[in-house]
Parts: structure tokens; C-alpha cells; sequence
């Protein structure tokens, strides 16, 4: 049942360290249901949590806690579906169905995402007791198998539940990153590809975006706490070594400077982790762009673009009443400037065709994958231009397109940071072959027909 009105909305008071992936649960469910939570400024872990202040709120000295005008509210999930309730909205689905499905996922994530990451990383970076090696291979054994069950939920479905964003979502994102920033490696996710496009897809949502940054996958699983690898017997050894020592101290030092020696160096928790990361990665130094560095170009690809938006080729068939024969003459016109300005010096054409397009069983999935995709290569856009093709009267339906891009190959960039290319064969388009050119032709033009199928849907990446 939501709370209508604004009785409680902007009078909500969030405790939260920074980046904690557990707050930010509700404070992206606040950006889609326009709901206002303040942050309570200045939190640090390990100092505001130990306060007689904080801790009337939460005994615990766990965060997040939501102070609201009717009362306190401790863990996150409970946060986030009261901070959803607040304003009428789909996040907790839109029927009884619904409803059970968006719980049925966040515990899902919850109980076997999110502890299955906390098992095999937090002992990584010291947070949960002495790393044991068999322990993370059970933790990473496990969790296989729910990611394996996730992706196959996500072959058919963009969204957990229904066809938009759900809590269940959010909570799922924000469990992922964790696991996709510290240990999810490319090597890792090559099993998981529908989780890797989901995963990839939301956290480029604006609401998403806006507050958990540009996530960068781990190129490598995040190396062992040092402080952390002793084994049990080294630990049960120096725990003796250290009570002997703290007899001899008692006779001649108060009892109170050990407590006092002890907080110096407070021991890392859970929640600290994103902020930690993100205060210790070095900067990125800024340099030129590798594409930039190539031998100049006779092909400007911004002339090329602004041509293709002014012409806007998808109308011509707007015209038939013109004559198909005046239609088809301006095709040819608009194709022709493009091969006259293209340079196959410096730049290079691509086919790409989905390599499992026998999953392509609905249409609106089918559109989102691509989507998704022209989304995440938006790193590489001042040096490349691509037309997607959606093709086929009925399931399954094929994703075919052409891309162009600066230099002889496809960048390496594309390679490392869209794992969508890992998706798609590629062909280089034989520039002499003209039944090749015929097919960019057709691309661009967006005829009613590709190479014998009906052209479903088009999009352009400019």
C-alpha cells in the first residue's frame, strides 16, 4: 500500500557510508519513484556507527539505518521497499503475480548472490576471518550454480520481472557490482552471457549510473589481504603468544591503553569497501586517445553523420507518392556520397551477425539486446558509426548490421570493454566485392527488405 502525499517524503534522513552498494539499494529506488532522502553528512565508518547517538538508532552499529517521522528502519531491503511504497509506482510490480515474483528475486539475490560474493571475496580483502582456499572454491562452486540459474532466467527477459525496472533489479545491480568490480572477471562471466548483458545494460541507466559511477570490471580476482592468509594454527599460536604478553603488561600499564592502542587501527568492515576502493585506485592519467594517434584521414566522420541525420533515409518512403522510381534515385544518391567520402585507409567496415540468434524468440528482448549493446559502445562514438538491423516476420529474429570504424581493424578498445563483441561474428567488408557494398547499402538505406528478410527494426549508432 503506498503513502500518498508529502508527509513523509523529504523528511527522511539516510545513514550510509559512502558508495555502500546496501544504501544505495534505496537511494536508486528513490531516483525512480522521485521520493527525496537526505544523506546525513559527513558519515565515516568506524567513527559516526560508534557514536551513543548512532547507536540508539541501530545497537548494532550496522548501516544503512532510515531515520523517518514515524520510526527507525534497520537493513537495506527493508529500506528500499519502504522508500518504494512511498509513491505509487511498478517497483513492487503491478500485480499479485508481480509482487511475489519482485520478493521472490530479492531474496534470490540476497541469500544466493550476494552471500555467495561476500563468501569468496571478503576473506579476499580481510573482512571475513583467515582465507582458506577450499572454502573459496565451495563459495565460487555455489555461486556458478546460481548464476547459472539467473542466466537462464535472463535469456528470455530483460527485466526480472515484467518489462520494466523492478526493486528486484535494483537490489540484484547493486549486489552484482561488488562481485563485478573485485573478482568478475571476463574469464569468469564468458558462461554468463545473458547476466553480462543485463548486468552491463542497467548500470548504464541514468538512475543507476548516477550513483554507482562507471563500474570497471576486474581484469583480475582482487589479490589476498596479506594480513589475512596465516593459517588457523599461526593464528591460534600468536592468539596465545599475545594473551602471555598481555599478563607481563598488566603489572606495569592501566588496562585502559590497550582499547586506546586498538582503535588506531580499527578493523575494515563490509560496508567501507566501496569507498576504500574508490579513494585508493590511482587516477588515470589523460592522454591522447590511441585513435588519434593514427595518420590523418581524407574521411571526416562527423561530415559522414551529420549527413546521415539530415538526410534521414528511413523517410524516403514517405515520398512514394513521388514515384518509387525518385525514391530508389535518392537511395542510390545518399549510398554514393558515403563511398565518396570513405577512406579505406583510415577506416575499416564491419558485418557483425548474433551468433545465437535462435534466442531471439521475442521481439521487444530482442530490440533491448541491441539496445543494450549501441548503449555500452558509447566510449568508442567519435570514432565509429554503426546500423543494427532487427530482421524476420516471425521468431527467431536476426540481429545483422555494419559497423565503421577509425583504423584498419576493430580497436582494441572494443575488445576489452564491450564484451558484446564477443557475441557477434565479424567480417571485414571487401570494399572491391560489390554485392558487399550492396549489403552496406542496404543497411544504411534500411529498405522494407535485408538480404531477403524483412526488416523489423533499425538502429542507429552516430
Amino acid at each position: 500500500m503506498c503513502v500518498m502525499g508529502s508527509s513523509v517524503e523529504g523528511r527522511l534522513l539516510l545513514h550510509m557510508s559512502p558508495g555502500n552498494k546496501n544504501a544505495l539499494k534505496s537511494v536508486i529506488a528513490a531516483e525512480y519513484t522521485g521520493v527525496k532522502i537526505q544523506i546525513a553528512p559527513n558519515f565515516q565508518m568506524g567513527v559516526s556507527n560508534k557514536t551513543p547517538e548512532f547507536l540508539k538508532l541501530n545497537p548494532l552499529g550496522k548501516v544503512p539505518v532510515l531515520e523517518t517521522p514515524d520510526g527507525v528502519i534497520l537493513e537495506s531491503n527493508a529500506i528500499a521497499r519502504y522508500v518504494s511504497k512511498l509513491k505509487k509506482n511498478t517497483l513492487l510490480g503491478s500485480s499479485l503475480i508481480d509482487q511475489a515474483h519482485v520478493d521472490q528475486w530479492i531474496d534470490f539475490a540476497t541469500t544466493e548472490i550476494d552471500v555467495g560474493i561476500a563468501r569468496w571475496v571478503y576473506p579476499r580483502l580481510g573482512f571475513g576471518g583467515v582465507y582458506v582456499p577450499e572454502v573459496e572454491e565451495y563459495a565460487i562452486s555455489a555461486l556458478r550454480i546460481s548464476l547459472g540459474a539467473l542466466n537462464v532466467h535472463l535469456a528470455s527477459h530483460t527485466y526480472l520481472v515484467g518489462h520494466s525496472v523492478t526493486l528486484s533489479d535494483i537490489v540484484l545491480v547493486c549486489n552484482l557490482s561488488l562481485g563485478y568490480k573485485t573478482v568478475f572477471t571476463k574469464e569468469f562471466t564468458v558462461d554468463y552471457p545473458h547476466v553480462d548483458r543485463y548486468f552491463w545494460t542497467l548500470v548504464h541507466h541514468p538512475q543507476f549510473k548516477k550513483h554507482l559511477g562507471v563500474v570497471e570490471r576486474a581484469e583480475k580476482p582482487c589479490p589476498l589481504s596479506a594480513t589475512k592468509t596465516s593459517t588457523v594454527e599461526d593464528k591460534s599460536a600468536q592468539s596465545v603468544k599475545e594473551k602471555s604478553s598481555h599478563k607481563k603488561k598488566e603489572v606495569n600499564k592501566p588496562i585502559v591503553e590497550t582499547p586506546k592502542h586498538k582503535s588506531e587501527a580499527p578493523k575494515p568492515k563490509e560496508e567501507s569497501f566501496a569507498a576504500e576502493d574508490e579513494d585508493e585506485a590511482p587516477s588515470k592519467p589523460k592522454g591522447k586517445h590511441p585513435l588519434d594517434l593514427l595518420p590523418p584521414s581524407s574521411m571526416v566522420l562527423d561530415n559522414w553523420k551529420r549527413l546521415y541525420s539530415n538526410t534521414k533515409v528511413k523517410d524516403f518512403r514517405d515520398v512514394a507518392i513521388k514515384g518509387w522510381i525518385l525514391v530508389r534515385l535518392m537511395c542510390m544518391n545518399f549510398s554514393s556520397r558515403f563511398w565518396e567520402m570513405y577512406d579505406p585507409e583510415g577506416y575499416s567496415l564491419w558485418f557483425c551477425d548474433y551468433k545465437y540468434n535462435d534466442e531471439n524468440t521475442v521481439p521487444f528482448v530482442t530490440m533491448n539486446k541491441v539496445s543494450g549493446f549501441l548503449q555500452r559502445m558509447d566510449f568508442i562514438r567519435k570514432f565509429a558509426f554503426g546500423k543494427i538491423c532487427i530482421l524476420g516476420e516471425t521468431s527467431p529474429y536476426k540481429i545483422k548490421g555494419v559497423w565503421l570504424f577509425r583504423g584498419p581493424e576493430i580497436p582494441q578498445q572494443v575488445k576489452d570493454e564491450c564484451y558484446d563483441v564477443e557475441l557477434y561474428d565479424w567480417l571485414k567488408v571487401d570494399i572491391a566485392d560489390e554485392i558487399q557494398k550492396e549489403r552496406v547499402n542496404a543497411y544504411f538505406e534500411e529498405p522494407d527488405d535485408v538480404e531477403g528478410e524483412k526488416l523489423l527494426e533499425a538502429k542507429c549508432f552516430k
